[in-house]
């Protein structure tokens, strides 16, 4: 029987938003769709070299729902571990959230990654949201907006 190499870890930090507007006295959030998997998600992505949290939110925001928000706060961390089969790599990642208030865009302007863009009331979106560790961060979101 073939020895395994134990897996080496990797450590990721990843930076999303959650974008909210206020329409006919509730609080929408955008949510991703990625049909492969059937998940619903918030936008994140990896921060490049030379980047902060910060502008990685608003970039990975406007690349993967078509719209731009504004940074209004901090919400918090999610980290998650996961295994990476093809790099034999155990991975802690973790992603700093910001709370943003639409600008502007179109939720059909998103990019290849992403099969739909949804509007959805909070509460609506908290039932539907795939992770927990996401679901948590809408449930702070929705705590710091109903103060």
């Amino acid at each position: 029987m073939a020895s395994r190499r134990p897996a080496r870890l990797r450590i990721m930090k990843s930076a999303g938003g959650v974008v909210f507007r206020k329409r006919d006295n509730s609080i929408e959030v955008a949510l991703i769709y990625l049909k492969k998997g059937n998940v619903f998600s918030l936008p994140k992505g990896t921060i490049d070299d030379n980047e902060t949290p910060e502008e990685t939110a608003m970039r990975e925001v406007k690349e993967e729902t078509g719209i731009n928000g504004k940074i209004i706060e901090k919400i918090g961390e999610a980290s998650y571990w996961f295994y990476l089969t093809e790099e034999n790599a155990k991975c802690k990642k973790t992603v700093h959230y910001f709370l943003m208030e639409y600008e502007s865009g179109d939720i059909n302007m998103h990019n290849w990654e992403v099969d739909e863009v949804y509007w959805m009331p909070i509460d609506e979106a908290i039932k539907k949201i795939t992770f927990k560790s996401d679901r948590e961060i809408l449930l702070k979101t929705k705590e710091i907006l109903c103060k």
